[in-house]
């Protein structure tokens, strides 16, 4: 059996090639949009993807299942959960494609794939036996999709922060101590193979290793330990969930219906002066500034959003974005398909040009107009002389402790409710290290906000109410 994980270290996701050597066929289990990659890996391995799985309906990237299906790739997917949760755009196409129920079985190869249904992340939600049948007749491992992570479960509670349904958190809770309930069940050396690792906004506290086993969980995975009781474990996993992301209740909704097929990643052009000049007066482009704050602050095009290319990249640029907008893009040459790319997994396909930190001061020394963010620390600023604090952390941090008299709204949540502010109001904006206040700062800017950037460590802040 050929095992291959895939790591996209912005969405914190794997995917997982899985092979039968002795055929030369493989399968694709929880693949993103840019499929490009897992085709080019498998003809260096002398295999050729016959198929392509997904645990479920994702919300925090396009899944690559309609990519593969589009080339004549059998996909398969689950049927499970309720009307709602459906393959829309499987059902009654002519896509090769079979959904999958509980105890289903389907063969790459000597590999055996098995359904398992374990809803509460998803009412969907399937994970995946792995049996190596050339060597063994039972399963070696799970591909759990987001159901069991290291370190902790998928929160159940996006059908109703991210995607709107009301009141279906605490009984998705509760379905989800269900799965718990059969996964403790599993024989202790059964691999687990997760959708996510540290960094993903699936879960609250997932762990960097990139597998485990059921028994290492069992000991040491506190939202599996919690399940002593159905109370008490659907008490811990709602408690402390971070705001997901505006883009996901986008990203349920195309990989329900049907992701948009495109001809590949798009090609920006590069922008001469002049159409900088006219992006800039184009209130349906967005120029999104990949360069780091400092650099941001000291000067950008006016009407800027900021999104450096970190780990925050695709969370800032989906909170910040619709899909609609043209998108002009800063970032040098070398860094341009990686930013694409990015912005491709999400759903942001309409990047129409870019320039680079050189052109940018070239269109200021030409007479461009730069901007500037207003920057202060907690040392040298009088937060409440003349204005108000807006704290962009997430509501679990901001509940350990926060400036007196400030307004909490998570940097991921900022553009459904900045009705919530006053354009007449001066907000000192501020987070935990200064990261997620400045690209909050940058788009509060760019909507005719009064903002100072406090680009400052918060522990700063506590040492200065102490002293």
């Amino acid at each position: 059996m050929y095992f291959k994980q895939f790591f996209d270290e912005k969405l914190a996701q794997y995917a997982y090639m899985v092979g039968c050597q002795a055929n030369g066929t493989a399968i694709v289990i929880d693949p993103m949009r840019d499929i490009d990659q897992y085709i080019d890996h498998a003809a260096k391995q002398n295999l050729t993807i016959v198929g392509a799985a997904d645990t479920h309906i994702h919300a925090d990237y396009i899944s690559g299942l309609r990519e593969f299906a589009d080339r004549g790739v059998k996909v398969y997917a689950s049927d499970e959960g309720d009307k709602d949760w459906k393959y829309e755009w499987l059902k009654g196409s002519d896509y090769d494609y079979e959904l999958l129920n509980d105890g289903d079985e389907f063969s790459i190869g000597n590999i055996v794939l098995k359904a398992w249904h374990t809803p509460g992340h998803t009412p969907e939600h399937i994970s995946y036996f792995i049996t190596d049948g050339a060597a063994a007749d039972e399963p070696m491992g799970i591909a759990t999709g987001d159901f069991v992570f290291v370190g902790d479960v998928g929160r159940p509670d996006l059908l109703e922060s991210a995607a709107g349904q009301k009141d279906v958190m605490e009984p998705s809770a509760r379905t989800l101590f269900g799965s718990v309930e059969k996964f403790k069940k599993m024989p202790e050396y059964m691999q687990i193979w997760p959708g996510h690792g540290a960094g993903s906004a699936c879960g609250k506290a997932l762990g960097a290793i990139p597998e485990s086993t059921v028994g290492y969980e069992l000991r040491y995975n506190d939202s599996l330990k919690s399940a002593s009781s159905e109370d008490n474990f659907v008490k811990f996993i709602l408690e402390g969930q971070p705001e997901p992301p505006l883009y996901f209740a986008r990203m349920k909704r195309d990989n329900k219906t049907g992701p948009a097929l495109t001809a590949g990643l798009p090609s920006p052009e590069r922008l001469t002066l002049k159409q900088v000049e006219k992006a800039v007066s184009n209130d349906s482009t967005v120029i999104l500034d990949t360069r780091e704050r400092n650099e941001f602050s000291d000067g950008h095009i006016p009407g800027s959003i900021l999104s450096p290319l970190n780990k925050q990249f695709n969370t800032v640029a989906g909170s910040y974005i619709t899909e609609d907008e043209e998108i002009v893009l800063v970032a040098d040459e070398y860094r341009l398909d990686e930013a694409v790319r990015d912005l491709y997994r999400i759903g942001l396909d309409n990047v129409t040009g870019f320039i680079t930190h050189k052109d940018l001061e070239i269109y200021k020394e030409k007479g461009g107009t730069l901007d500037t963010l207003v920057t202060g620390t907690f040392e040298t600023t009088e937060l409440q002389s003349d204005g108000k604090v807006l704290d962009v952390r997430k509501a679990s941090e901001y509940q350990e402790g926060h400036v007196d008299g400030a307004l909490n709204i998570a940097h991921t949540r900022l553009l459904p409710r900045q009705d919530e502010l006053d354009k007449e109001t001066k907000y000192y904006v501020h987070c935990q290290s200064g990261g997620r206040s400045a690209v909050a700062t940058a788009l509060l800017k760019r909507e005719g906000f009064n903002v100072v950037l406090i680009d400052d460590e918060y522990a700063n802040y506590k040492r200065k109410v102490l002293a």
